[in-house]
């Protein structure tokens, strides 16, 4: 999660009733500290022999992972496993370093983390350069709020768009910082009874259709005024960015993307070739 990347979850044990102590195999009652690594895999090459389990498992249903890019070796040395391999996740999540939560500690939402712009182009950028994009689907996350943040999204790379935040703040969230504790004051975040009724389903559930609605239509209400008729025609170059006071250039210039599976030549681009020395299948330490 990009609030705190490395870091695991916390289920307070108000929580943990009887059910959800069986579903999760814990004591029902007691706080549950999930830790911040996976015992199923601890490897890239067994990462993505994870997926592929729980494609089969799952009868082929669409499998992905969620991440908040830390050193791109890392990221680097997935692809190769997929390249090595053969099997590629159906999607990837980038969650950037300013994804949000009230249970996260304040310093890693603070500071921790690849924010979404530069996670989200090293990330296609990657996949680019292996050869992978065209088999696996881009997914951003990370403080998407409005029609343009999606616009600007998708002229960076991703094939659509994921948000937790806006509709959170939708349903009346206020950003009490209380999701943890079960006392949030509106009810968003609670089993407690008695703040349970500040949220009232009725007038909520319309609140959110209607952000919605909303949003995705000035999503297309810019696409039509940039003479477009699909966010698939969307590019790196429709963004543009200030960079000097009398400066200003597209994100294909300052980002260009590799070339399609350059970095599986014997001789990959000069900017590229010291991480691409460093990614190992075999281990996310390089």
């Amino acid at each position: 999660q990009g609030a705190k990347p490395g870091h695991g979850g916390i289920l307070p044990g108000k929580k943990v009733t009887p059910e959800v102590a069986r579903i999760r195999g814990v004591e029902p009652w007691k706080t549950v500290y999930s830790p911040p690594s996976h015992s199923a895999f601890s490897t890239p090459k067994e990462l993505i022999d994870f997926i592929a389990t729980l494609r089969d498992l799952s009868g082929g249903k669409p499998i992905g992972f969620k991440l908040c890019l830390g050193k791109r070796r890392e990221f680097y040395s997935i692809c190769k496993a997929m390249v090595e391999t053969g099997i590629t996740p159906d999607f990837i999540t980038v969650d950037g370093g300013e994804g949000g939560t009230g249970a996260a500690p304040l310093e890693f939402s603070n500071t921790m983390g690849t924010p979404l712009v530069e996670g989200l182009i090293e990330v296609t950028n990657a996949l680019v350069g292996f050869g992978l994009r065209d088999k696996i689907k881009v997914i951003a996350a990370g403080k998407v709020v409005s029609g343009f943040n999606i616009l600007r999204m998708l002229c960076l790379g991703a094939d659509l768009c994921a948000s937790a935040r806006s509709f959170m703040l939708s349903l009346g969230c206020i950003q009490a910082l209380q999701c943890n504790t079960d006392h949030c004051p509106t009810g968003v975040a609670t089993q407690n009874k008695s703040l349970m009724h500040a949220l009232h389903v009725g007038d909520k559930t319309q609140r959110v259709a209607n952000y919605h609605r909303h949003t995705v239509s000035s999503l297309f209400e810019m696409l039509g005024a940039m003479g477009m008729r699909s966010p698939s025609e969307l590019h790196r170059w429709h963004l543009m960015k200030r960079i000097r006071i009398n400066e200003v250039r597209n994100y294909s210039e300052l980002f260009p993307y590799p070339d399609q599976q350059s970095f599986l030549l014997t001789a990959p681009p000069e900017s590229y070739r010291r991480v691409l020395q460093s990614a190992k299948s075999e281990s996310f330490s390089g």
